[in-house]
């Protein structure tokens, strides 16, 4: 269970057989420090490992430096938001239109309720481990994937609805993301900006070649 109150846990010896639970501990005690609003650089593998309650050697048979544990809660956080994007989905019903608005909410309440996350996701710490073990460029192109698919697959449908008149589904998803990433990047850094009402349906229907979205049962994030 992570912990809450910021302090560092007691761990007993794990036995034979747990080394994939202390990976858990040792990747939730590092995204603890991430949220708790650390600097990426500055969440050491001691620190982790304080945070944690075990002993700094124990996590190197699972992470070898920190750039391949700040990796790990990269492709965790991505999980995570794919994660929301598809629970939006499945609660906003039939209509693509809703779904669509739904996901893009979503999007925009995961950046708002973990901004240290979200940072780290697009910030490149982890590029020092690009060439080693196996890790290439291609693989990390997939860390958003997931989440690109579930836009993509919704506006596919949204097509099919005639709702929407996009002739390049999986390049308008795209140019939709970037859009909602960078809503959500000038949030963070210019908080009490009055931003318009329907600021993200502005963003969504241009972007997503929408006829239309329809009106929000409640406030959008």
């Amino acid at each position: 269970m992570p912990s809450t109150d910021g302090a560092p846990r007691c761990h007993a010896r794990n036995r034979r057989g747990e080394g994939a639970l202390l990976r858990t501990e040792i990747l939730t005690a590092a995204t603890e420090l991430i949220e708790a609003g650390g600097d990426e650089r500055a969440v050491t593998l001691r620190a982790v490992a304080r945070r944690a309650g075990i002993a700094a050697p124990s996590i190197y048979p699972h992470f070898p430096d920190q750039p391949t544990l700040m990796l790990a809660v990269v492709r965790q956080a991505f999980a995570d938001l794919a994660c929301r994007l598809w629970a939006a989905t499945e609660a906003a019903g039939e209509d693509p239109r809703h779904r669509l608005r739904a996901v893009c909410t979503a999007y925009l309440g995961f950046a708002r309720d973990h901004p240290e996350r979200y940072r780290l996701m697009f910030d490149g710490a982890w590029k020092p481990v690009v060439g080693r073990g196996g890790l290439t460029t291609t693989l990390l192109t997939a860390l958003g994937a997931e989440a690109l698919g579930i836009l993509t697959g919704i506006l596919r449908d949204c097509v099919t609805a005639g709702h929407c008149t996009s002739q390049a589904p999986e390049t308008d998803a795209v140019a939709l993301w970037l859009g909602l990433h960078g809503l959500a990047h000038q949030r963070a850094v210019r908080t009490p900006f009055p931003w318009p009402a329907d600021i993200t349906q502005r963003i969504a229907i241009p972007l997503s070649h929408l006829c239309s979205l329809p009106t929000p049962e409640r406030p959008q994030p």
